[in-house]
């Protein structure tokens, strides 16, 4: 079967669609901070709640940011 399909690995293959990826980590951000208006007593929900929603954040920002400079193809 090798002989009739070149062998690639994952990485040489097209990437996935970059403007999705961003818009889906934008919606679950903000799916996130939704989730802070619960019936959840403590702050500790709240406090990782928004601390991973940040993070998505600047990880797209960042993504941008690198994109938009050309330190990242």
């Amino acid at each position: 079967m090798a002989g009739s399909e070149p062998v690639t690995s994952p990485d040489q293959h097209k990437p996935g669609h970059r403007k999705a990826g961003r818009i889906g980590a934008v919606l679950t951000a903000l799916a996130l901070l939704a989730m802070i208006c619960g019936n959840h007593e403590g702050r500790v929900e709240d406090i990782w709640l928004v601390g991973l929603a940040a993070l998505l954040l600047v990880i797209v920002i960042g993504d941008a940011v690198l994109r938009r400079n050309g330190l990242r193809s």
